[in-house]
């Protein structure tokens, strides 16, 4: 390809690793655009995540009119559920999605971690922006830490993959259920529903709620789910245009580690229904450091796998530590989870 004059050596790497950073350079070849519309969820967290981005595409393109066209989706209709019972994590996107085939909107914003693995020949995610904190919290009225809470003390999560950690290590907790949006969650904890709840640390800061934190679990004790943390930018399938406007905001340590983390819960099948969790770091050895976890849903069983490789083979190292954890029992566990869906 032509390089941009004046392009660095880190730049070109980028560009050779990461398609998305390839288009950020391209990208000047394209007149900006006039008009970018968003499709959002409109929960509080969703809103904000899309005035980030508008703010930057603003920043970007003074003279563009970026839009927000806020949706309600199913995910956020069904709260009397767990998701792994209705749909998982599809359910917050098909609408946005649906928007973004009819041509009401350019470009989609997700949690990272509420997007499936596989999109579709007719969506594509050409940008994940730079992550935040990636780690749970813990979040109560009254206890400290997971470690003071009395047995039987009620503890609510949204999600098998923490259920089955908390589970594992402090099984004199009682584990139940907790949906809604953010709001709604720490509402459920005030009223006195639960002694404790655990949400996404990176939730809360960007609400301005950081102060409800009372600890941070660390990936030792909650290894985050893929993607926790970082924003996923969905566009339509061909829409080159879009895709180079919107390389700019692409972060390329973030991209190179959840390629890692999404690859191993692709290779895995994972979803709602499945307790995995992948989580990576770019180490100051310049390697990407991936570990990985399945578990039985009561965390009696928990496979454990980690291992390091280039930015590079960032996809290989996902495939690779979920054939181990296929080999080493995952799969026996995969097995069990299927019969009993």
């Amino acid at each position: 390809m032509r390089w941009v004059k004046g392009l660095g050596r880190a730049e070109r790497l980028n560009c050779r690793l990461f398609p998305c950073l390839r288009l950020a350079v391209s990208h000047v070849i394209h007149p900006d655009p006039e008009r970018l519309v968003i499709a959002s969820r409109e929960s509080r967290l969703a809103m904000w995540q899309a005035e980030h981005v508008q703010a930057r595409l603003q920043s970007l393109y003074p003279r563009c009119n970026v839009e927000i066209l806020g949706m309600t989706t199913r995910g956020d209709q069904i709260l009397d559920r767990t998701l792994s019972k209705v749909g998982g994590k599809g359910l917050f996107v098909k609408e946005l999605e649906n928007a973004l085939l009819d041509g009401r909107a350019d470009l989609a914003v997700h949690s990272l971690k509420d997007v499936p693995v596989n999109l579709g020949d007719a969506f594509a995610m050409p940008v994940v922006m730079a992550r935040a904190d990636a780690r749970d919290a813990f979040v109560s009225s009254t206890y400290a830490s997971i470690a003071d809470l009395p047995p039987g003390a009620i503890l609510g999560t949204s999600s098998l993959r923490r259920e089955s950690q908390i589970r594992e290590r402090f099984p004199h907790i009682e584990v139940r259920p907790l949906r809604g949006n953010l709001d709604t969650r720490l509402g459920k904890l005030d009223r006195g529903e639960y002694a404790a709840i655990i949400l996404a640390a990176a939730g809360l800061e960007r609400l301005g709620l950081g102060a409800r934190i009372r600890g941070l679990l660390s990936p030792e004790d909650s290894l985050p789910a893929a993607g926790q943390g970082a924003l996923g930018i969905e566009v339509k399938a061909g829409r080159s245009d879009v895709e180079a406007w919107l390389a700019p905001l692409a972060d390329a340590a973030t991209t190179a580690t959840s390629t890692a983390e999404r690859a191993v819960s692709r290779k895995l099948g994972g979803s709602c229904q499945v307790p995995l969790a992948a989580y990576a770091e770019v180490g100051a050895d310049g390697l990407i450091w991936l570990r990985a976890l399945v578990a039985s849903p009561d965390g009696r069983t928990v496979i454990r796998r980690e291992g390091r490789a280039a930015v590079a083979d960032a996809e290989a190292l996902g495939l690779r530590l979920a054939d181990e954890l296929l080999r080493d029992g995952a799969a026996e566990i995969l097995a069990a989870l299927a019969i009993e869906h």
